[in-house]
Order: structure tokens, then sequence, then C-alpha cells
């Protein structure tokens, strides 16, 4: 039984790569390249100075905001995460700016956001390392036949679909001097993420985390969080090179720290654990997990693939003590999203200009983007959990968890306006994006599965 899955699951991956490569190549033929592009590594923020007296009404602010507006989205039915998104856009120029121009500009200076960017950095860093900590990849193992073939089926359709759209609409989407292929590969993993925080929230919420549907719907989601995270340091790897034997070389050192992660720094923590635990004492300092998360943050930054897949691989390699992940979870993870991620959804808005939408044709590309990506992430995990046996109305509810998009999409999606493959209008057309395909997921769970209910 497992012969014909795996073989049909190896076919599909084969022709999907070859379908994205013909692809790029397709439209590299068709859309010469630009002049000179040389990426933005760091974020372009105009002038560092701030004061800290500004920089603490900053952060008071946006968590008021924040804890205002996610409270009020709770109350709704949905996740206080997303409240907190909106929170940031509220703050931004398409709110606050269009309301009090005066007031964006004296509680957010151009000059005062370096400051407040590090910060949110920080905060996105332990975010990722906690998502690496809360995959568990012993309980995926009797669902990995069907969570392969989902996950990965909801990574190609909708990258080969996001290349698809930048191959149709280059001129439209393009910033300057950005050539196709790295538009094309950024475009594809902004249509292929998914937030895997966010769905296990809507899962505890709603009574559905220790069904069947929610381990499949877990089991798919971290599979896919760990392909697209590896698929997403590729393309950054590829966007920054200057020349093919850069990229070699990125590549090369990439595979050699995941090798390092995975066989040498992990079985050495689970050794001092095991050592510590042997001796009474707590299995790893909360010191020691900051120490390896910075240093594999810090050494992903300098191979050239960013510091959030460094974070995340740290906490893929932290040991698999259950008490230790979940003092590690409670140490930290109050502090990452309480305090320094509303920073980075204030940031995030900041950037989100609502105003950059001009005309009809703005806004029928904004929908083009929102309906392929629903068509590619819903549609596609569907139809492959309805082929690996699953009943169509089971098969759509995780198609619809596996379109939940929120802040994983964010981070990549501030990762390429960075980088300055994104342009601030097709940012804003992707944000709008991961708004709407995450909103969706509360009113088609209520559809598909009236009898789980929300618990406030």
């Amino acid at each position: 039984m497992m012969r014909p899955f795996a073989l049909a699951y190896v076919v599909a991956v084969a022709v999907s790569v070859l379908l994205i490569g013909a692809l790029i190549q397709f439209g590299l033929s068709a859309h010469a390249p630009p002049a000179a592009w040389v990426p933005r590594a760091v974020p372009h923020i105009d002038g560092t100075s701030t004061s800290l007296g500004l920089l603490l009404a900053q952060i008071a602010v946006v968590l008021l905001v924040a804890r205002t507006v996610g409270t009020l989205f709770r109350r709704l039915g949905q996740p206080a995460v997303i409240g907190e998104i909106v929170a940031g856009l509220l703050l931004g120029p398409s709110v606050l700016g269009a309301l009090a121009p005066s007031a964006l500009a004296a509680l957010f200076p151009p000059t005062s956001l370096a400051p407040l960017a590090l910060l949110s950095q920080v905060g996105v860093l332990l975010f990722m390392f906690l998502v690496g900590l809360d995959l568990d990849f012993g309980s995926l193992r009797d669902k990995a036949r069907s969570a392969v073939i989902v996950s990965h089926t909801s990574i190609f359709v909708p990258f080969l679909l996001g290349v698809g759209l930048v191959l149709a609409a280059y001129p439209q989407l393009t910033a300057p001097g950005v050539p196709f292929d790295a538009l094309a590969l950024f475009m594809g993993i902004a249509m292929s993420v998914t937030a895997f925080p966010v769905l296990a929230r809507i899962l505890e919420e709603r009574g559905l985390l220790q069904t069947t549907l929610g381990r499949n719907a877990i089991a798919c989601a971290a599979i896919d969080d760990v392909s697209a995270w590896c698929l997403l340091a590729f393309v950054v790897a590829l966007a920054e090179a200057h020349n093919p034997l850069t990229a070699a070389a990125t590549v090369a050192l990439s595979a050699l720290f995941i090798w390092a992660m995975w066989f040498a720094v992990r079985p050495l923590l689970e050794r001092l654990a095991r050592v510590r635990s042997e001796r009474g004492a707590e299995p790893l300092g909360i010191s020691a997990a900051v120490i390896v998360l910075m240093c594999a943050a810090a050494a992903t930054e300098a191979i050239g693939i960013h510091a959030l897949f460094g974070a995340f691989m740290a906490g893929l390699a932290m040991p698999r003590d259950a008490l230790l992940r979940e003092r590690l979870r409670e140490r930290l993870h109050s502090f990452a999203t309480v305090v320094l991620l509303p920073l980075f959804f204030a940031l995030t808005g900041l950037r989100t200009q609502l105003g950059l939408l001009d005309g009809v044709a703005d806004f029928a590309l904004c929908a083009a983007i929102v309906l392929i990506a629903v068509a590619g992430k819903l549609g596609g995990s569907a139809l492959a959990a309805r082929l690996t046996g699953a009943p169509w109305r089971e098969a759509l509810t995780i198609g619809a968890l596996m379109n939940t998009r929120g802040l994983m999409e964010l981070v990549v999606l501030n990762l390429g306006y960075d980088l300055g493959i994104l342009s601030p209008r097709v940012f804003t057309m992707l944000v709008i994006m991961a708004l709407v395909t995450t909103l969706m997921t509360g009113p088609l769970l209520s559809l598909l599965r009236p009898q789980a209910r929300g618990r406030g």
C-alpha cells in the first residue's frame, strides 16, 4: 500500500519542480533581466536616532492598541493574533495616517523606527524558536503518509500558481530592478505558507486539537512549516547571491548548518539535558537555550539565509523532554507574543499603505492574488486530503485550516520587503491576502463543523 503512494508523491514532486523550473525559464526569456539589482539586507528605515522616551511611548501605545483590538477579535470568534495584526494596520498610514497624520508623524517619525525594528526582530526570532520547539516529529509518524502528501501538495500547488501569477503579471508586480526569477520564487513562497501556531490555537479554541481531524491538520501544518522554511532559505540564498557560484556556496553552507544542528548540536543538547536531569537539576537552563538560539540565528545570518531560519532550527534542535519544552514555552512565550510581536505588527502596519492601491486594475490584481492563494492552498490541500481517503467534509476542513496564514505569512512578507523583492504596493496586497485568508478560517470551520464551537 505504501509503494504506490510513495511513487505517486515522488512523481508529483518531480513534475512540480520541473513545471516551476519551466515557468521560471519561460519567464526569464519573456522578461529581459533588469539592470543590476542589489538586494537590501537590512530594513530600509530612514535614520537610527530616537530618544528612550519616544521608544517607550511607542511600545506603550502599540501594546495598548494590540491588547484592545485583540480582545475585541477574540470576542468575535477570531484568534487574538488577528486582532493584533489589525492593530498594527490601525497605527500605520492606512488609518492613523489618514485620520491624524500629525499624530502618526509625532509618534512614529521615520528617524525613530530603527530601534523598534530591531526589537521586533528579536520578537520574531523568539517566535520562530517557539514554532520549532512545538514541532514534535514523533507524533507525526502514524500520520506520515497522508500528512506528507497533503502538506507538500499544499506547498507545490500554490507555489506553481504564484510563479504563474508573476509570469502573467510581471510588469504589474515587480519592483524597480527586481529580476523575474527572484520575484517568481518569492511569490511562490508567499502563496505556500501556513501559520502553524495560529492553526493550533484555532483548533484548541474549538476543541478539535485532540481529535483525528486536529491531529491530521497539525501533522500537515508541521511538515508544511519545515518544508516551506527550508524552501524559503533556498530562495533567500538565491536572491541575495550575486552569482551562481555564491548561491551554490550559500546552499552548501546551509546544508552543512542543518546537518550540524540535527546530528551534532541536537544530540549534544539531549546528552546535556539527560546528565543534568540525573543530577536532579533542570534539564537545560533558559540561558543555555537562548544562547543556542542566538548562535544559530547569527550563523544563518552570516551564511546569508536570514537569522529566522537559524532560530527555527534551534527550536527543532532542543531536547524532546516534555518538561523542558513546557518550561521554555512558559518563560519565552509571553514575553515574545505579548511584548515583542505587537511591535512587529506595528512595523508591518507602518509599511502597509492601502492608499497605494489606486484604481480598478490594482484592486482587481489584489483580488486575483487572494483568489489564487485560496485556490492553491485550500483547494490543493482539500483535494490531496480527499485522495488520501478523507471524506469531503473533513478534506475541506483540512483545506480551510491549511489556508490559515497569519503571522507566518507576515514574517515572510517582511523578509521580502527588507530584501527589496516586494514593492510597498505589492507588499500591501499580500498583507491583505494574509488577513483575508486567515479571517476565513473561523467562519469556514463553523460552516463545515458546526458542532465544534469556540470556547471564547
